[in-house]
C-alpha cells in the first residue's frame, strides 16, 4: 500500500498515528475561520463579478463528483436559454500564461485533465487560474457568458458567489471529522450548514435527511467509449466481463465499484489523482480490456497504445428537477 493510500485509510477510518498531527489540525482550523472571517467581516475585500457565479466544491479532500455536476448544470442553463461559462483553478496544469483558456485542442498538460475534460464535454468556454477572479474577468473579456460556473473554489473567498453547492461522497462522507492534515476536512464541517445546497452522491438516508438542503444525486453510466475511434457499447451490452480497471482519481474505490455493480469482473489498478499516464501504465501481461474514467481518458487517448484495447466509461450526473428548477429562477432573478 503507497504511502497517499495509508493517508486515506486514516482519514477515511481512524486517524491512528496521525493523531500526533493534532497541533498541526488546530494551527489549520484557526488560519482557515480567521481566512473566512476576514473576507465576511470586509477586513479582507472580494470581488463580485458582471454575472452571477455558481461555485460547485466541497470541504474534502478528494473526488466526490464534482466535474460531472458542473457539466450537468452547463447543459441545464444552456436548455434555460443561458450562455455559460466554466472557471477552475487548472490544478497540474502548466499553461503558457494565466489566466488560460482551455479548448478541445489543448493539451492535457496545459491546462489539467478535468479543466479539459469540461471543455470537450460541454461546449462552453473553460478559462483555468489559481485567481479565480482573474480567471473570471478573463472569460467575460472573451465571451458573453451570462453565468459563470466555478467547478471548485469552495474556500477561494476573494470571488463572490450567489449560489454555493457542497458535494459529498454519500459513502465516505466526511471522514474521520478532522481538518488537515489529521482528516480530510478543507474547512470545520459547519461550513456545510452556510451554502446553498449539500449533493450527497450514493448517500445513506441519514446523510440526506440531515438538513432540508441535502439532496441526493448519483452518477449513471451512459456507455463505455473506446479511446481508439470513439465507438460506444451499452453498459448492458458489454460483452468482456473481465478488465484491467485504471484509476488515477481522488476515490478509485467508486469507480471501481461501479464497474462490479455493471457485471464486470475488475482488476484494479490505483494511480495517485491527476497521475500523468504513460503507455506502459496500460500495459499488462495479458490482452484484457483497459477500462478507465472519463477524466483519466483525456491523458491516455494521444499514447501511443499499440494493441492495447482501451476504454473509458462515460456517465452523467442525475440531479434533482427541483434543485435545478431553484437555481436556475435563482439566477433569472439576479
Amino acid at each position: 500500500m503507497s504511502f497517499e493510500s495509508r493517508i486515506h485509510q486514516h482519514w477515511y477510518g481512524a486517524p491512528g498515528w496521525l493523531r500526533v498531527l493534532l497541533p498541526l489540525e488546530w494551527f489549520y482550523r484557526s488560519a482557515s475561520a480567521s481566512r473566512r472571517w476576514a473576507f465576511r467581516s470586509g477586513l479582507r475585500r472580494s470581488e463580485k463579478i458582471a454575472v452571477p457565479v455558481v461555485v460547485v466544491g466541497n470541504v474534502t479532500v478528494g473526488g466526490t463528483g464534482k466535474t460531472p455536476i458542473v457539466v450537468a448544470l452547463c447543459a441545464a442553463f444552456k436548455r434555460a436559454g443561458h450562455h455559460p461559462g466554466i472557471i477552475s483553478r487548472g490544478y497540474g496544469a502548466e499553461p503558457p500564461h494565466w489566466p488560460f483558456e482551455v479548448t478541445p485542442q489543448t493539451k492535457p498538460a496545459d491546462s489539467g485533465d478535468e479543466p479539459l475534460l469540461l471543455a470537450l464535454s460541454t461546449d462552453c468556454p473553460v478559462v483555468i487560474a489559481p485567481d479565480r477572479v482573474a480567471a473570471a474577468k478573463f472569460l467575460l473579456e472573451q465571451h458573453a457568458c451570462d453565468v459563470i460556473i466555478s467547478d471548485d473554489g469552495l474556500q477561494h473567498y476573494r470571488l463572490q458567489r450567489d449560489f454555493e453547492i457542497a458535494v459529498i461522497d454519500g459513502r465516505r462522507g466526511l471522514g474521520n471529522g478532522h481538518c488537515l492534515p489529521v482528516g480530510p476536512l478543507r474547512e470545520d464541517a459547519s461550513r456545510l450548514d452556510s451554502v446553498d445546497a449539500v449533493l450527497v452522491n450514493t448517500p445513506t438516508a441519514d446523510a440526506v435527511e440531515r438538513q432540508a438542503h441535502y439532496h441526493a444525486f448519483h452518477l449513471q453510466p451512459r456507455a463505455f467509449v473506446a479511446l481508439d475511434d470513439g465507438s460506444e457499447i451499452l453498459p448492458a451490452d458489454w460483452p468482456k466481463l473481465r478488465v484491467h480497471a485504471v484509476a488515477g482519481i481522488g476515490n478509485p474505490g467508486r469507480f471501481f465499484d461501479t464497474l462490479r455493480g455493471l457485471g464486470l469482473d475488475v482488476i484494479e489498478h490505483v494511480f495517485p489523482d491527476h497521475h500523468p499516464f504513460v503507455a506502459g501504465d496500460l500495459a499488462f501481461a495479458d490482452a484484457l480490456p483497459v477500462v478507465m474514467t472519463e477524466k483519466d481518458a483525456v491523458k491516455c487517448v494521444a499514447l501511443e497504445r499499440g494493441a492495447i484495447d482501451c476504454w473509458y466509461l462515460a456517465v452523467d450526473a442525475v440531479l434533482p428537477d427541483f434543485l435545478i428548477t431553484s437555481l436556475i429562477g435563482r439566477i433569472a432573478s439576479l
